[in-house]
C-alpha cells in the first residue's frame, strides 16, 4: 500500500466530499447538515456541535478512503470509474441502510413514529434522507461518486 498517496488523496477527496456536502445545504439543494447531526450525538450545544461534527465526519471520511484503498489493492489497480462505483454503493448504503436508523443511535433525533420531545428534537432523515428535502439523495450520491472517482484517479500503487 502507498501511504502517502493515501494521506494526500484521502484528504484530499475528502475535503471535496465534505465542501460539496456543505455547498448543496448552503445553496438549499438539502437541509441536511451530516455534521452537525454528528456532534449533536455528543453534544447538545449548537456551536460545538457543529465544530466537533466537523472533525468526526472529516475522520470519517478519511478512514473510509482507507476502505477504498484497499480495494484498489485488491484489485491491482485503481480507476476512476472503480472508485465512483464504490463511491455510489457507499451512498446508497448510507441512504438506505444508515440514515434510517439514525434515529435508534442518537439521542437527541426523534423518530419516525414518536415526534419531538423535550430532548429529541432533531428531525430523522428517513429513507434516502428524505425527510431533508426530495434532493438530499441526490447531494449525497453526486458527493459520494465524486468522492470515490478522486480516490481511484490519483492513488497510484507503489
Amino acid at each position: 500500500m502507498n501511504w502517502s498517496s493515501w494521506l494526500i488523496w484521502g484528504f484530499a477527496s475528502t475535503v471535496v466530499l465534505t465542501s460539496i456536502l456543505a455547498g448543496s445545504q448552503g445553496i438549499g439543494m438539502t437541509r441536511m447538515n451530516i455534521p452537525y447531526m454528528l456532534g449533536t450525538i455528543f453534544t447538545p450545544d449548537r456551536d460545538r456541535a457543529k465544530f466537533l461534527g466537523f472533525f468526526l465526519h472529516f475522520g470519517n471520511g478519511f478512514a473510509f478512503s482507507l476502505i477504498y484503498v484497499a480495494a484498489f489493492q485488491s484489485l491491482g489497480r485503481s480507476t476512476w470509474w472503480f472508485g465512483a462505483l464504490i463511491g455510489l454503493v457507499q451512498a446508497l448504503f448510507v441512504l438506505t441502510m444508515l440514515l434510517p436508523i439514525l434515529p435508534a443511535l442518537h439521542p437527541r433525533m426523534a423518530n419516525e413514529q414518536r415526534g419531538p420531545t423535550v430532548v429529541k428534537q432533531l428531525e430523522p432523515p428517513g429513507f434516502l434522507g428524505l425527510h431533508y428535502g426530495i434532493r438530499t439523495p441526490i447531494s449525497i450520491i453526486i458527493a459520494h461518486v465524486i468522492f470515490g472517482a478522486i480516490l481511484g484517479a490519483f492513488y497510484t500503487m507503489k
